[in-house]
This record gives structure tokens, sequence and C-alpha cells, in this order.
């Protein structure tokens, strides 16, 4: 993984130091964004389109609120007291929330307003996936008016997606807990702040259904407030009452004693009547008469704790109270279109700038300079503009076509960077190679022969490309000079190139005479090049241009660039890899081949002194 990162970066020993080359400036961000724009709005309209089809098969929903007040009560017993400050905690307040949404409370909304028996309830909010592409398909039908077409709606049947599916019969056990978790995943019970009062929520998608059920789920908690408190109250008049009995009959008992005492006249205190030994000692009438009193006040206070219990339990009175009565909503609580569509054009952005990232970390491809620069060792020329779609496909006379156009102004700007490469002679034996066979080396060498042809130079393209010998079948035709015999000497078969200002010399003579043999090359340009005029029958040329053979047709075939005066590299922007533009970089240099640079094709983003040239 370590070995893919130079390929993007480089690294900091191999760079100059330049700052601009250090940091990520807003030129490469503005080339980030239009070398992935496409990527980027794919994925933004993906993800609108998702939205688009949430919103379209997803129904409405309302909501409604009812809100209760929870009152805190003082013990009976503290009330006569004068004023007791009594409040209430967090927890008791989360405890009368977990109440209200306990089943006990969800089982009488439901037995009141008879939900286990109602389809409307028990439909699923949320559609299966199947019943949202059902309710899609409706909508497009419709939309287009081809509900009617007995074809299309047979197709649309076939695939499951006419009618929606009869649901599964469920036991009554099953309806019950379907109900239930229905009404247990609508209800919101919450807090108002740190007030006692509490927010109940209700989704459905009925409006009047929510707002019956909020105020059933109010009505619910208050009433088993009241219930719950009259059944303590009793049970515990139920317990008083048998205590009382008991209180009764152990105070008529110790009256009893205090009476058959009294009627004796035995009026004995202290230790008279005790024996010798203390046993058998009978009770004094002070303390049967004490006995019975107190019997006689705790039947007292037990009957008027059972007088307040029966109270209770004739008007129980309850903690909470409603404050706020829940009505129908007028207008939906979800789906919110703008802010699911806002929300999928954020997500649809942070998606497409993330896999435009992670492609651009993992694509070794060569898209600037800079990477030539940084991963080649050699500098880059120039930056041609992909040429327009709308014009000729062989694109072989775009700066006669097209003087003005941006690929004729950058294409003048890179013979100007070749001529002024650094060589220890002047360019006049120029070559030009690629690493596969593609059409850009052949338009490359077409369009500067004309240019150097226009400025009064005699050029001579040489095709020495001669396992695909684009540039001989794009200019003279498939059977032009290839049906010829090749004539001795060579620069007899040279031939004008139709509707050019350049010459031309076949594929079919370089690949008969041997001429990508270094020396047979090197013999036949010295005789082109010469200035002895008498020696020869047409005037020497100033400028010779080969199309050289590719790297995908073997490196032997490159030896013959060791007798130019430099070759240019031709790479494809976005598509020729790293590892084989070194590879075929590696295989000039061992064959001595002086490399001028590499030159860009079909750029999409070019740099700002490429874009002013």
């Amino acid at each position: 993984m370590n070995r893919m990162f130079p390929n993007q970066w480089p690294s900091t020993a191999d760079q100059p130091a330049s700052v601009d080359h250090e940091f990520i400036g807003l030129s490469d961000i503005t080339g980030f964004l239009r070398r992935y724009i496409g990527t980027i709005i794919a994925c933004l309209a993906a993800a609108l389109l998702v939205a688009g089809f949430y919103n379209l098969t997803t129904d409405p929903t309302f909501t409604a609120s009812a809100q209760i007040l929870i009152e805190p009560k003082l013990p009976q017993h503290l009330q006569e007291g004068g004023e007791v400050d009594l409040s209430l905690d967090t927890a008791q307040v989360e405890s009368q929330i977990a109440v209200m949404q306990s089943e006990k409370i969800a089982a009488m909304v439901l037995d009141q307003l008879k939900l286990n028996d109602d389809p409307e309830f028990n439909r699923p909010q949320a559609p299966f996936l199947l019943e949202r592409f059902r309710r899609m398909g409706v909508v497009v039908l419709d939309a287009f008016g081809l509900r009617k077409n007995a074809r299309l709606t047979s197709l649309w049947e076939y695939f499951g997606l006419g009618v929606p599916q009869t649901p599964a019969t469920l036991t009554d056990y099953q309806r019950a807990r379907r109900t239930m978790l229905i009404f247990s995943s609508g209800l919101d019970v919450r807090r108002i702040g740190v007030s006692y009062a509490i927010d109940i929520s209700f989704t459905s998608l009925d409006p009047e259904g929510a707002a019956k059920v909020a105020n059933a789920t109010a009505d619910a908690f208050v009433r088993e407030q009241i219930e719950t408190k009259a059944d303590a109250a009793r049970e515990g008049g139920a317990w008083l009452e048998m205590r009382l009995r008991q209180l009764r009959t152990q105070m008529n008992q110790a009256m009893a004693k205090a009476q058959e005492f009294r009627s004796r006249h035995d009026y004995s205190v202290g230790d008279e009547a005790k024996g010798e030994d203390g046993a058998g000692a009978v009770p004094t009438l002070e303390e049967l008469e004490v006995t019975a009193e107190t019997y006689q006040k705790m039947y007292e206070s037990f009957l008027q704790a059972y007088t307040n219990s029966v109270s209770q339990q004739s008007y129980p009175v309850a903690d909470a109270r409603v404050i706020t009565a829940a009505t129908a909503p007028l207008y939906p609580s979800a789906p919110r279109p703008k802010l699911v569509l806002a929300f999928a054009a954020v997500a649809g952005l942070i998606l497409g700038i993330g896999l435009s990232f992670v492609r651009h970390t993992f694509d070794w491809t060569i898209r600037s300079p800079r990477h030539i620069r940084d991963n080649l060792g050699v500098e880059c020329v120039g930056e041609l503009p992909p040429t327009s779609w709308r014009r000729e496909s062989d694109h072989l006379d775009e700066v006669t076509k097209y003087p003005h156009s941006r690929y004729s102004h950058s294409l003048r700007n890179a013979r100007t960077e070749i001529s002024l490469a650094e060589t220890s002679r002047p360019i006049k034996l120029l070559g030009l190679t690629a690493v596969s066979n593609d059409r850009s080396k052949s338009s490359v060498a077409s369009n500067l022969a004309t240019l150097y042809s226009m400025s009064g130079l005699k050029t001579l393209v040489i095709d020495a490309d001669v396992r695909r010998s684009t540039m001989t079948t794009r200019l003279l035709g498939p059977s032009g000079a290839l049906d010829k015999p090749c004539q001795d000497p060579v620069r007899l078969n040279i031939v004008r190139a139709p509707g050019r200002p350049f010459d031309v010399l076949p594929s079919s003579v370089v690949d008969a005479r041997h001429l990508l043999a270094p020396s047979n090359m090197e013999a036949f340009l010295s005789e082109l090049t010469a200035r002895d005029l008498a020696a020869y029958e047409l005037a020497a040329y100033d400028i010779v241009i080969l199309d050289l053979p590719t790297l995908a047709s073997g490196a032997d075939e490159l030896i013959v660039g060791s007798v130019l005066d430099g070759v240019v590299v031709v790479a494809e922007w976005g598509k020729t890899h790293v590892e084989t533009m070194r590879e075929l970089v590696r295989t000039l240099q061992a064959s001595r081949t002086p490399i001028l640079g590499v030159l860009l094709t079909k750029v999409r983003a070019m740099k700002s002194k490429h874009r002013r040239a």
C-alpha cells in the first residue's frame, strides 16, 4: 500500500523546494471538482431520487398531543400541621412517565377505544419495500394514463406489484400483541422542561384517531391513579376493620376484668396479693383500668383511620389532571418533503465527495504535469484539451480547420516548448511514441507536421509504426500507397499527403526497407537532411517527424529513437498508467534515446499556464 502514495503525491525528497508543490492550492481543489463533478452530480441525483421515492411512497402521519400536570399531595397527617414544602424529584416524575408507557395503560386505552379490531389502526405506518414499489408503479401509470393498458397491468401484476398482498391470518393473542406494539411505537411521553407537566403525543395515519388515543391515554392515567388509590384504600379499610374487631374484643375483655375486680371489692394494692415467691400475682385495679383505657384509645385511633379510609373509597382524588386536551392536527408531522430533500442533498454531496476522494486516492493514472515531473523525472511539454465530439473522427487536420480552437493554441505552445528544449543539437529529427496503440499519437504527429509546414518549414512524416499503420491508413487510405511497389532509392517512395502541406513515407516502405534498424534509419535520415542538392533530386527537409511504435509493440522497436534529436512521449490524460509510463521512460533511457518530455492529450483540467497560452 505504501507504493501507491508516491504515484499520487510526490515525496519531499524528490520534489523541488517549492511552496506550490508542497501544499494543495485552490487550483488543485478546483481541478479535483472539475475532474469528479460527474461522480458528485450522480451521487446527488441518486440521493434526490431516493428521497423523492420515499416522499411519494410514504403515507402522511399526524401527531396529536395532550398535556397533564402532576400535583404533589401532602399526607393526611401533615395537612393540619401548617405549610409544608413538598416537591417531586426527577425519579418520581420518571416513574410516572414509566406508568404512562406501561402495558396496563395501553390495555386500558385499547379496550376503551376497541382498537384491537380496528383495521385502520393496525395498518403499519411504514410500508414494506414491495409495497413502496407497488405505490410508485401506480403513480407512474396514473401519470402517463396507462392504468387501462391491459398488457402493462398484467406485467405489473406478474411481478407481484399489481395489488397488495393479503395479510396472513393471526390468532387473537398475536393480533393483540401486534396492536400493543403499534400503540407503543406511536406513543411518545416526555417531560416538559423541569416542570411537573408531561406531554403525551401519539402519531397515527388518522388525525382524529391520533387525538382520540392521546386523550384516552391521559384519561387512562388519571383513572388508573384513582383506581389505584381506591383499591389501596379498600384493602386498608378491610385490614382496619379486621383490626378494629380484634381491638374491640380486647377492649371489652379488659373492661370486663376491671368491672369484675371492682365488684369483688378487692382493692388490694402493691404486693399484698402476691405470694412469698412472687408467683401467682393478681393485677391490681389500677393496672386493669390502665389496660382497658389503652385498648380504648387504640380502638378510637383505628376507628378514626377506618373512617378516613371509608371516605377515601367513596371520594378518591388523583394527583394528576389534564391541562391541555389533544385536538386533531391540521398538517401532517411526517414525512417532511423539504427536510427530506435537503437531507438527501447534503448526504448525496458528502457521498459524492467521499467517493471521488476514494477514486482519486486509488487513481494511478497521469492527470497533471506535477505527476509527470514527480513520478517520471521528465517535464511536461504541453497539455492538449479534448476536441469536440461534433467534429470529424480522425482529427488529423484540427489545426487547419479550427486554427483558433483551444487544441490548436495548446499544440502551438507545445511546439514552442519542444523547440526550446535543452538538447545538444537543434530539433530536426523528432519522434513521437506512446504506451499503447491509440489514435492520439498519430493525430498529434499529423497536426504538429501541419504547424511546422505552415511556419515555412519543409516537413516529412514517417509512419514508423509498422504493426499499426494508423498514419498511412488515415492519410493515404487503405488502398493508397500500400499497394504500390517499393522503389529504390527509398526517398522515391515519399508522397504528398492529400490535402496536407507535408509529405508522408508509408509504413510499408519502412517495414520493407527495415528502417527500424538504427543504422538503416540513420543513413536514410542523413540523406533526407543533407544540403547537397546536386547529389539528390529533391530538396532537404527542415523537420522530420517519426510516428514511432508504442511500448505495446515491443521494446526492441523503440531502439530506433536513439538516432533522433529527441522523442516526445504522448500520454492520454486519466488513462495512461504511471507504471507503464515509467517502464516506457526506462526503455527509452536504456536505448540512449533523448526524451524531450511528455505531451498530455484529452486533458479535462488544464493548468493555468497552459490555458493562458
